[in-house]
């Protein structure tokens, strides 16, 4: 990569499907672990971390809904898939010493916290990892849009998509050998070519609060700090 960047705060955003390791659903606790490591390495070199991972490795809301299913219910459903993740992830990191604190767009006081931007704020002020848990509390948003939106609060320097490839293709990498692979993108060539990299709304309010997002191999061991140092395979999404 050319430049070299160095971002301070960032958001973590996880897909519930890598979660599930090599299985079909579910979580795969070595899997948690795993990427639990990585934030513990972002932590120990000065980083603030704060995350959202989604709930598809459990439910899917659109699924759901396309089955014929009421499509609140079913992105409610996928909410509450999004907070056992979130557990799992806390359980992975406070095993290795990493204090992390849940916050929920859900109220569910006998697990973690309610959402409150301040408490989560001084939380990561505090040198906590805190994982928005629920989405945005609301049906007919993804995480992807939740992701976007906890970043801006935050007031984060990037967003971190870590997805299964090492950053975004002009088409699916594992299915055409001929996918160009890019290193910088705008956000309206992202929107026009419908390069599928986050939804158009996380795309658009991310570019409305100039917040970088970028993609890379949350799969690759040590590629979190890597690319948050300037190195490491990425594309970076920015105007």
């Amino acid at each position: 990569m050319a430049e070299k960047m160095r971002f301070k705060r960032v958001l973590l955003k996880v897909s519930g499907e890598a979660l599930m390791g090599d299985g079909q659903y579910g979580i795969d606790v070595a899997t948690v672990d795993r990427i639990a490591d990585e934030v513990k390495q972002a932590i120990a070199l000065g980083f603030e971390v704060c995350m959202v991972i989604g709930g598809g490795n459990i439910f899917r809301g659109l699924a759901g809904a396309a089955d014929g299913m009421d499509r609140s219910s079913a992105d409610y459903m996928g909410m509450l898939a999004t907070v056992m993740n979130a557990l799992a992830m806390q359980n992975g990191l406070e095993r290795m010493g990493v204090p992390t604190r849940v916050l929920s767009a859900i109220p569910m006081s006998t697990v973690c916290e309610p959402y409150i931007r301040r408490r989560a704020t001084r939380h990561m002020e505090k040198g906590r990892v805190v994982i928005f848990a629920a989405g945005t509390g609301n049906p007919f948003f993804t995480t992807d849009t939740a992701a976007a939106l906890r970043a801006a609060e935050m007031s984060c320097d990037a967003l971190m998509k870590g997805t299964n490839v090492d950053g975004v293709y002009s088409a699916d990498p594992k299915k055409d050998k001929d996918a160009e692979r890019y290193d910088n993108l705008s956000y309206m060539e992202v929107l026009s070519k419908d390069l599928k990299v986050m939804d158009a709304s996380a795309v658009s309010l991310s570019r409305e609060n100039g917040i970088p997002i970028v993609v890379f191999s949350i799969q690759e061991s040590g590629g979190f700090v890597q690319v948050l140092q300037g190195d490491g395979a990425c594309t970076i999404v920015q105007d």
